[in-house]
């Protein structure tokens, strides 16, 4: 793609959005901008688009939504009147112009005969999933991009099961993209839009249908939740609504929620990033969490489908769980509650990604339960349950993955912090009845399992040139990669590009050490990072840190000899 061409072509738009041409014509002479904006359209990472918001093809923008709603659009017309009748629901959150590009990718589906559901207000990403089920859609589309900081948005595409769209659909309507000129994308007129039943506004009756099915989630009666103190946090975002709803439905009378951050507020003005696995964020919410008396506190991300929590170590003090922590406590509760209940299957089966701790497993295995493994981004996860509703050759149980995304019924198909909000309030006041924390927990679990501990760190290098970085390392992974990882050799590299264990190619690289350690190298699909992750197991939790303060010491120095780089943050 020619960026100054293309920059000029914009320009000379007539209709062009005047804050989009105002933006445009602030950065006329500077050729590093304009090719930054230009030199490419965005294109699809995990399960859809997310960039920085502003002026370009390089960037969301109401023509970027309007192309990637045309592509869709023709893939469901070539599909047929059937797909076309039963249409696409979109869903927001309470990011900048969330509201406004749900309005247009509406309109753009209603010009091509598409039936488009528009929510009529934010609402999480998993009730999106959970609405395409539920009103019998041939695809979603959310407006979102997730956790990332307030500059951007993003678009999710999502399948007639509630997933995020595959690969192979992924790739149609890519190609489907190739063909759109976004500035020439026709919008059907509202009103008439609506009198022809090609647009309808959804809300009410779709938030009761999902609130009663997470209703049929909960183990424990209404009692057990009465007394237990909950402070929650929806990081300004898509959750209060939903949480407090389900909280409350099975019981519970004392959440209490940060009121600084309790309605949607696009700038996210009390936090640096709505990131739950950032501990940060958590610093309202336990400080309420203290004057409340409250030994839980759970936060979840703009669109509600990630969820990071604190809780009360030994002394008393807040402490954060990782994503792998939280899920290693689901897991075992969900287990060890269907046990006590005979409800266990024999063809019961776990999910995980390839960077999820090992530790699921091992609980996994103490209750005779397989563990699966898939590729990063719950989709994956979704395709699994697919297969196995279709052939029955197994039933599934629980899905997590470490960024703090998990799901406990299927009748969504991605992650879904509303459902984790939901059984880790109960979880926890049911141990509480017992005398025990979620930290007391955690370390039984550990002592069982055995001391597994994990950590992410990743590389971020913005623009081409930064995408250009990115590859190079990965490809001298690929090509030279390290025998030994400090005194240890390696035992086994596992190059998913290649499409090993059953899996699609993907452009990750995992390494397995002769002492049980492990790190990954993974390309971030929505942001401009590399990421590496590291896991170990250690024979109580002073060796486990020291495996793991190691395994990433010799990491991170054979990664920046290869490269040359200082620039890179723990998150």
């Amino acid at each position: 793609m020619n960026a100054k061409a293309e920059y000029g072509r914009w320009l000379r738009h007539e209709e062009l959005d005047p804050d989009l041409r105002r933006e445009l014509l602030l950065i006329e002479g500077d050729e590093r901008e304009i090719e930054d904006r230009f030199y490419r359209s965005l294109t699809f990472g995990t399960g859809g688009l997310r960039g920085v918001l502003g002026a370009g093809t390089n960037r969301m923008n109401r023509y970027t939504v309007r192309k990637v709603t045309q592509a869709l659009a023709r893939f469901l017309v070539r599909q047929g009147e059937t797909a076309m009748r039963r249409g696409v629901v979109i869903a927001y959150d309470s990011r900048r112009q969330s509201a406004a590009f749900a309005r247009e990718a509406a309109l753009v589906l209603a010009a091509n005969r598409v039936k488009a559901y528009l929510f009529e207000g934010v609402r999480p990403t998993p009730e999106l999933s959970f609405a395409v089920r539920h009103l019998g859609a041939a695809a979603g589309i959310m407006i979102t991009a997730s956790h990332n900081p307030p500059e951007y948005n993003g678009c999710k595409l999502y399948g007639a099961d509630g997933a995020q769209i595959t690969a192979g659909v992924a790739e149609a309507i890519s190609d489907e993209m190739a063909d759109v000129d976004e500035l020439a994308v026709p919008l059907a007129d509202a009103e008439a839009a609506v009198l022809q039943g090609l647009l309808e506004e959804v809300g009410a009756a779709v938030d009761e249908a999902y609130a009663a099915w997470l209703s049929t989630l909960a183990f424990q009666s209404r009692e057990n939740n009465a007394d237990y103190r909950v402070v929650y946090t929806p990081l300004h975002g898509t959750g209060s609504v939903p949480v407090r709803r389900v909280l409350r439905d099975i019981g519970f009378r004392h959440v209490t929620v940060v009121p600084q951050q309790e309605w949607p507020d696009a700038d996210f003005p009390t936090v640096a990033s709505p990131n739950p696995e950032d501990p940060a964020v958590f610093a309202l919410a336990i400080e309420t969490a203290e004057k409340a008396g409250a030994d839980l506190v759970m936060a979840t991300d703009p669109d509600a489908d990630r969820v990071g929590v604190a809780v009360r170590d030994g002394s008393g003090s807040f402490v954060c769980l990782t994503g792998n922590q939280l899920g290693a406590l689901l897991l075992a509760y969900i287990l060890s509650q269907r046990a006590e209940r005979h409800a266990l299957p024999g063809n019961g089966v776990i999910v995980k990604t390839i960077v999820t701790s090992e530790m699921g497993a091992a609980i996994a295995a103490r209750y005779g339960v397989e563990t699966v493994e898939t590729l990063t981004g719950f989709k994956h996860i979704a395709e699994a349950i697919r297969r196995w509703e279709e052939t029955g050759e197994k039933t599934f149980l629980f899905g997590y993955e470490e960024s703090c995304g998990y799901l406990i019924g299927d009748f969504c198909r991605d992650k879904d912090a509303v459902q984790a909000c939901m059984l880790t309030a109960e979880m926890a006041a049911y141990y509480d009845k017992q005398g025990r924390s979620l930290h007391q927990v955690l370390l039984e679990l550990y002592e069982q399992v055995g001391f597994y501990q994990e950590d992410l760190v990743s590389f971020t290098w913005n623009g081409r040139e930064g995408a250009e970085r990115i590859h190079r390392l990965m490809e001298r992974l690929r090509k030279q990669p390290p025998e030994r990882v400090g005194d240890v050799p390696v035992a086994v590299r596992k190059d998913y590009l290649t499409g090993i264990e059953g899996l699609p190619p993907a452009d990750v690289i995992k390494i397995l050490l002769a002492d049980g350690s492990w790190f990954a190298a993974r390309p971030s699909g929505t942001e401009p990072k590399i990421k590496f992750y590291f896991g170990v197991k250690g024979t109580d939790p002073a060796d486990a840190s020291e495996r793991l303060n190691r395994l990433k010491t010799d990491v991170l120095q054979f990664i920046r000899k290869t490269e040359g780089s200082d620039q890179c943050h723990a998150l």
